[in-house]
């Protein structure tokens, strides 16, 4: 099993409203390279899609919730049918979005019992939740060529080193798509 964090996010570091959905006056920075950029599997999950479980926080799954059932195209199909656990203390219906359930317990300890490869997408509390127990094995990293200056940081100021490995780094329309893990040193 290994956790997979997966953002869209600018050289600067900052992930927060990449769509522009949050109505942030910087927002919507990941889309005005063209929806090339970011459709389909840019994030090469392949079989962690299909064998895995996703890892959402009660936002990111309501934003989801109303973008993805409408679409069936093979990468929305495959979205779809991924199981979804939700870490929300409110939200109690999950039926907007096949395969979704609000996670019962501890975020922490369900991800550390779940057998299958954990995939999180967005989810900033969820990511830096798990961030802060070092539970991430890897971070698959959409960057674009902007800089914010503000916004959500992936890495908050103040928290422990970590220290990487550079997977693989390939171009994925207008930006890089990297892929780092824990390093073996």
């Amino acid at each position: 099993m290994s956790v997979i964090v997966i953002e869209f996010i600018t050289l600067d570091g900052i992930v927060s409203d990449p769509d522009g959905s949050a109505g942030t006056p910087t927002g919507g920075w990941a889309f005005r390279h063209g929806p090339e950029t970011v459709a389909g599997d840019k994030f090469q999950l392949g079989s962690a899609l299909d064998e895995g479980v996703m890892v959402l926080g009660r936002s990111t799954w309501q934003l989801f919730s109303r973008l993805w059932p409408g679409r069936d195209d093979p990468f929305s199909t495959r979205m779809n049918a991924v199981p979804k656990l939700v870490a929300s203390r409110t939200l109690t219906d999950t039926s907007a979005w096949a395969n979704s359930t609000v996670i019962d317990g501890d975020l922490v300890d369900a991800v550390k019992r779940e057998q299958r490869d954990v995939i999180i997408t967005g989810s900033l509390s969820v990511v830096h939740a798990l961030m802060a127990e070092d539970l991430i094995d890897e971070y698959r990293l959409l960057t674009f060529p902007t800089i914010l200056r503000t916004g959500e940081r992936l890495f908050p100021v103040g928290g422990s080193p970590a220290y990487l490995e550079c997977l693989s780094a390939e171009p994925a329309g207008a930006a890089v798509l990297t892929r780092y893990g824990r390093a073996t040193r």
